[in-house]
């Protein structure tokens, strides 16, 4: 009956330590496989958008309602512009991970946690005045002109170009940070003279500027020159008469520079979610428009960032084959079942495989270390004067008879031990000698 016990015993104990084992080695798999893959997506994220009425902040409407769809709430925060939400990405404790940015606001070495879905439209800066023809640069000295609030695009940028050119000059004319809704307000009531847009066309500031008859678009007239000096910026023409056909506006073609706006995020935003911003964009800019073609956006450009891995892949085939065929969390749910299978296949099943050695390797080594008493017993036996054991060692060997006949073993090492007895009889046979 002990014997019997001690063999329960041993087997309860290696199968609950084996059990234990798997179990330790399936949660760290498993730890580790969500740490790594992020398989499950959030179901709030944060877009910076331009202030209200800009397409950007329109645009931003649209991917909300898109991405409702699927039960992502994407949560809008209005900024001064892409300047200042250029650098609320930067910053991973802003909690803002996504944001329409025109190019030539930033690059890869000043933001390495950032990438790029694409681009999604042109962003043309918009030169409106009162009055005469712009000519010459000196006609803007001593005037009122809006730039864009600080933070913005338009504010950066046209400081950039026009400073370089000398069409302002910020010692003689009166530079005003105002929003495009306000900058359209007081250009139309003529308490400023110039006012620079940066925004796309289809912006309401922008069109109830080129639709006022008592203002003025300027031509960029060395556009081409600004596109040799700047890699991210494109040379566009508004045809004559394309705002208004009956009324002839413009009178005549005119030449703008613009950025293309890229749709920014953290590299460490979600795969599933950089898709639906993928699918989102092509929804949203694919229409035609007049400086783009149907299906001319989004485009898979790196201006200056690199497109993710989501987006180069997104681009080739489309979206992941679940987030294709299935709804959006059972898609989901189906990548976290797939995801668990990899601690599952990657350690259970080698485990399973190999864990028949292990048990093996171990009760074999209990084997041999009864060979190492019983050789121990031999040498001190041949080492004696007299061939004939003395009590003390009769009562040795009979201890260790008895711990090897109480032994369990997996039937593969039955052998071992049988040879292991059938020794212990030949010493004791010896020692009687």
């Amino acid at each position: 009956m002990k014997i019997l016990m001690g063999k329960h015993v041993n087997r309860r104990l290696l199968v609950i330590a084996a059990i234990i084992m798997m179990a330790a080695l399936t949660a760290v798999g498993i730890w580790l496989t969500f740490s790594l893959l992020r398989p499950t997506p959030p179901r709030s994220v944060a877009m910076a958008i331009d202030p209200e009425g800009s397409y950007s902040a329109e645009a931003g409407k649209r991917y909300r309602e898109l991405l409702a769809r699927d039960g992502i709430d994407l949560r809008l925060v209005p900024t001064a512009g892409a300047v200042e939400s250029m650098a609320r990405l930067r910053d991973p404790k802003s909690g803002i991970s996504i944001a329409i940015i025109p190019g030539g606001v930033s690059n890869q070495q000043a933001s390495p946690g950032l990438v790029s879905l694409g681009t999604l439209f042109y962003e043309p800066l918009w030169p409106f005045y009162r009055g005469h023809v712009l000519e010459k640069h000196e006609q803007l000295r001593a005037l009122r002109i809006s730039i864009g609030p600080e933070g913005s695009a338009s504010h950066a940028l046209s400081l950039k170009f026009f400073a370089r050119v000398g069409v302002i000059d910020q010692e003689t004319a009166t530079l005003l940070p105002l929003t495009p809704q306000e900058s359209a307000a007081k250009l139309l009531n003529g308490d400023i003279d110039v006012a620079i847009l940066m925004d796309a066309w289809e912006t309401p500031a922008v069109q109830q500027l080129l639709t006022a008859k008592e203002i003025n678009l300027a031509s960029i007239r060395r556009a081409d020159a600004f596109v040799a000096l700047y890699g991210y910026l494109n040379k566009l023409v508004l045809p004559a008469g394309v705002v208004d056909m009956a009324g002839n506006r413009p009178p005549t073609d005119v030449l703008l520079i613009a950025p293309k706006a890229s749709l920014v995020v953290r590299s460490d935003l979600h795969p599933a979610i950089q898709y639906l911003l993928l699918e989102a964009a092509s929804e949203i800019h694919s229409e035609p428009g007049v400086f783009r073609k149907a299906g001319q956006f989004p485009a898979p450009e790196s201006i200056d960032l690199p497109l993710s891995r989501q987006a180069r892949q997104f681009y080739k085939a489309g979206s992941p084959f679940l987030q294709r065929h299935l709804p959006f969390w059972l898609a989901v749910l189906v990548q976290e079942f797939l995801v668990l299978l990899i601690p599952v296949v990657g350690v259970l099943y080698p485990l399973v495989r190999i864990s028949p050695r292990i048990f093996v390797w171990i009760e074999s080594r209990r084997v041999y270390r009864f060979y190492s008493e019983l050789r121990l017993l031999e040498a001190e036996l041949a080492s004696a004067s007299s061939r004939k054991a003395d009590e003390d060692f009769m009562e040795r060997l009979d201890r260790l008879e008895d711990r090897v006949s109480r032994l369990w073993v997996p039937l593969s090492l039955r052998p071992q031990l049988y040879h292991l007895r059938s020794h212990i009889r030949m010493v004791r046979g010896e020692s009687r000698k």
